[in-house]
């Protein structure tokens, strides 16, 4: 009787291994990975959000959190040729520290620094905005991304205003003597 049972129990594991090994082998086309998709629940339970592939992505709830005291600065009129700089503060509203891994600008004109240090949680800091005026007459706006751990990855903050043409330094002749008037 022990042999039977110890003969089954061989089959048994040999027969589970073998359509473990087939389902690992079998080929599954795109369409039925879309089928597959399309059948699971969409991504509204607690701690999912859907991202911008419509994909459902795991929420940490004690991830950094960036919360600005301001998102967009307008400079108004400036006049060309200083460059002109504005600070957007912000605080770590999350539960673990954040890490700024870049913060680039919109071009070259426009130079952002922020902290290498991680902004612990309750912490504020800075990301220093500098726009350099010179050669760039009229309307600009520019937006600065941040890439970072919080729960919203990138963030786009933004600067605009107007640069006011410099006017050409007038000149006003030094006084010369004249031929019509009198000496002394």
């Amino acid at each position: 009787m022990k042999k039977v049972i110890a003969s089954f129990l061989i089959v048994a594991i040999a027969f589970s291994s073998n359509a473990q090994q087939e389902k690992q082998n079998a080929k599954v086309t795109p369409q039925e990975l879309k089928k597959e998709a399309s059948s699971v629940a969409p991504a509204q339970a607690v701690g999912e959000k859907k991202n911008e592939n419509n994909e459902a992505v795991i929420i940490n709830p004690n991830a950094a959190k960036m919360k600005f005291k301001e998102e967009s600065y307008n400079f108004s009129e400036i006049s060309e040729g200083p460059q002109v700089t504005h600070e957007f503060k912000f605080t770590n509203t999350g539960k673990e520290p954040l890490i700024l891994s870049n913060v680039r600008a919109s071009c070259g004109c426009t130079t952002p620094s922020w902290p290498k240090e991680p902004v612990l949680p309750g912490k504020d800091a800075v990301i220093l905005v500098t726009y350099n005026t010179q050669g760039r007459p009229g309307a600009f706006t520019k937006t600065i991304t941040i890439t970072s751990n919080a729960d919203e990855p990138s963030k786009v903050i933004s600067i605009k205003g107007e640069v006011v043409k410099a006017e050409p330094e007038k000149s006003v002749p030094l006084e010369q003597p004249s031929l019509l008037s009198p000496k002394n």
